[in-house]
């Protein structure tokens, strides 16, 4: 790993702060222009990304494609679409005590953005946030993780090829570049991954003032109430919790299930997974791999905290974890205090809805929470008394699909939403301006003020 910052990195920021203030983000042709490059850079370099996606993460490239490379260009292709109208400035009402004047909000870029992705999805989490704060008009430093090693030497080599290198820079490298980015002064910074480097990066925001969106992670819970249709909740939990061999920040943590139909869940559970993966995942060809020894070794030292009644087997040359599925759970363990990040799917027995609903609002607010029920009520209770950044019913991990519906969490699970629309708006300030005419200029608004002015300004106010 380096350990010393690439001198150049130092002045990063600077050099595109530089052709910002010439204007050149600005104009909708360029951003247009810097959306199509993304957009052919992964469709023309398709087969190089997903084998160092296979090399980085295991992963299946039809994996990799859905959620790598179609995640993005499914992001892209609506911004290019709707650049103008969501940059054009909107028109509002103006009170009376200003007239004449009309009023808008302007839409207008924050000015240099720094972007820092993480390993699990290193192309979809580096180039979606880079995407809107593009389309409204910055400049972008991005940031992938040294973890995710081919995929960002892939990505540091096609970068600079397609996209305009005044205004759109990428920086490789692992913590010492990462901190002397961090120094640099940013007008917003955008960092997806754990809770310990968010609190590194707000620390380091303050000294600008420069405003963040984190989006971390958690633990999120799925309730499965006894009114679930249990098959396609097994089905849905398994595919969210095993995707990319659950190292992903929205994926099932653990599950709080009913303990009257426990047993048929997870029954159906050892199926979906026998189906998805057949009886040796270890040779399945749609299953991916733990990205590090390091990681492998956390994993492996989590499932002390309960007992295989699925899986449990690993291999730390493959670094393969197996789709491991955890009973008879110690609620004080690792296990159940800090978020999994990996293919280890606690299952623990509630008597109600209410128990679930009380051990969900007694921990942080999750990224995420799933809820699968058939009671209409019980789905309604559970909405109006947990809190989480997003929710999914009666499936997994699909909230953060639509692109009109913003992603992020709250709370310890992050802050700031993005996707679609609110990922232009996140990079955006909204600057009032109200325009006043001067053909009429009334004295009532000015002083002195007599009797006559103060019961007008009482009508009218």
């Amino acid at each position: 790993m380096t350990t010393t910052a690439d001198p150049q990195t130092a002045s990063t920021a600077d050099a595109l702060r530089s052709t910002y203030q010439s204007g050149r983000t600005r104009p909708l042709a360029w951003r247009r222009k810097q959306l199509e490059q993304m957009a052919r850079m992964l469709e023309e370099n398709e087969a190089e990304f997903l084998e160092a996606l296979r090399i980085d993460l295991g992963k299946p490239s039809v994996e990799g494609f859905i959620t790598d490379i179609a995640f993005v260009t499914s992001e892209i292709k609506p911004m290019i679409k709707h650049l103008t109208r969501w940059n054009k400035p909107k028109w509002v009402s103006s009170p009376l005590v200003t007239l004449p004047a009309r009023s808008r909000l302007v839409p207008e870029p924050l000015g240099v953005v720094l972007v820092i992705a993480p390993w699990n999805y290193p192309i979809q989490l580096l180039l979606v946030p880079a995407a809107g704060a593009i389309a409204a008009g910055n400049a972008v430093v991005m940031k992938p993780s040294e973890v995710s090693a081919a995929t960002s030497a892939a990505l540091g080599r096609l970068v600079p090829k397609y996209m305009d290198t005044s205004a759109v820079a990428l920086v490789e490298g692992g913590v010492p570049e990462t901190t002397e980015l961090l120094a640099q002064h940013f007008d917003h910074i955008f960092y997806t991954g754990n809770g310990t480097v968010g609190r590194v990066v707000m620390a380091a925001a303050v000294q600008h003032l420069t405003p963040v969106t984190l989006e971390l992670g958690g633990k999120s819970p799925v309730i499965i109430d006894r009114s679930a249709n249990l098959k396609v909740a097994a089905h849905r939990v398994a595919w969210g919790k095993w995707l990319n061999a659950g190292q992903t920040c929205v994926a099932p943590d653990y599950v709080l299930v009913d303990e009257k139909v426990r047993q048929p869940f997870l029954d159906e559970l050892g199926k979906a997974i026998t189906e998805f993966y057949g009886p040796d995942p270890h040779a399945s060809s749609s299953y991916g791999r733990i990205v590090s020894p390091r990681h492998f070794e956390r994993l492996t030292s989590l499932m002390q905290g309960g007992t295989a009644a699925v899986g449990g087997q690993s291999e730390p040359g493959d670094r393969y974890i197996a789709p491991t599925v955890l009973v008879d759970v110690d609620l004080e363990a690792p296990l159940m205090c800090e978020e999994i990040f990996g293919p280890l799917l606690p299952v623990i027995p509630v008597s109600s809805a209410r128990q679930a609903i009380d051990f969900v609002a007694a921990r942080p607010h999750p990224l995420a929470l799933y809820v699968f029920a058939g009671d209409k009520g019980v789905v309604d209770q559970v909405l109006a008394q947990t809190t989480a950044g997003g929710v999914t019913v009666n499936g997994t991990i699909l909230h953060l699909t639509n692109p009109h519906l913003p992603f992020g969490g709250i709370g310890e699970s992050g802050m700031g939403g993005y996707h679609g629309e609110s990922g232009v708006r996140l990079f955006q300030h909204l600057k009032p301006v109200l325009t006043r005419g001067t053909a009429m200029d009334p004295s009532i608004a000015y002083p002195p003020y007599t009797d006559l002015k103060a019961k007008i300004f009482r009508r009218i106010l």
